[in-house]
């Protein structure tokens, strides 16, 4: 279930980007948690319907640590990364924060799971002249690769790239 994306490349600025070995393969799996609806949120709803559209395995659950983009000094975006035990897959998340949106600017996102072995973003998916605060990748068949989760937003008119990627899997 992979949602075909436009590709492009897109020079990233990270910010706040960690590379700390974070111990060795996904977390364990956390105790059953029930999802009590289909509601997005900045933590992360794999059963949202942008999720469920980017082909996101319903028991995915974030492993690492959340990384944030920031322009300036504001905080605009918070990025993470989701493995599914279910589907073997790892996923990049970005939430837009409401403070940025409320300015209504359009802005370009990319969303994926960058692999440190491959040195390459995979599982990307890419929006233009957005507004949407929810951001999922395609699953990333990466599993036994070194990972994070990657977002960049790039605004029309602005310099550079507001980029963020988090603690190094592996």
């Amino acid at each position: 279930m992979c949602a075909v994306a436009a590709s492009g490349a897109v020079a990233l600025t990270l910010a706040g980007a960690g590379t700390a070995s974070a111990g060795t393969g996904p977390s364990p799996a956390p105790a059953a948690r029930p999802l009590a609806s289909a509601e997005p949120s900045e933590a992360g709803n794999p059963l949202t319907a942008r999720a469920q559209a980017a082909g996101v395995c319903s028991d995915a659950y974030q492993i690492g640590t959340t990384s944030y983009a920031y322009r300036g000094t504001e905080t605009i975006a918070s990025v993470k990364q989701f493995y599914s035990p279910q589907c073997d897959e790892n996923y990049g998340y970005v939430w837009v924060w409401k403070s940025f949106l409320d300015k209504n600017i359009d802005f370009d996102l990319q969303v994926g799971v960058w692999s440190y072995d491959r040195e390459a973003l995979l599982g990307a998916r890419y929006e233009f002249a957005t507004h949407n605060q929810e951001f999922w990748g395609n699953g990333a068949d990466t599993v036994d690769d070194c990972t994070s989760g990657d977002g960049a937003l790039t605004v029309a008119g602005e310099q550079g790239t507001y980029a963020a990627r988090t603690s190094k899997r592996c």
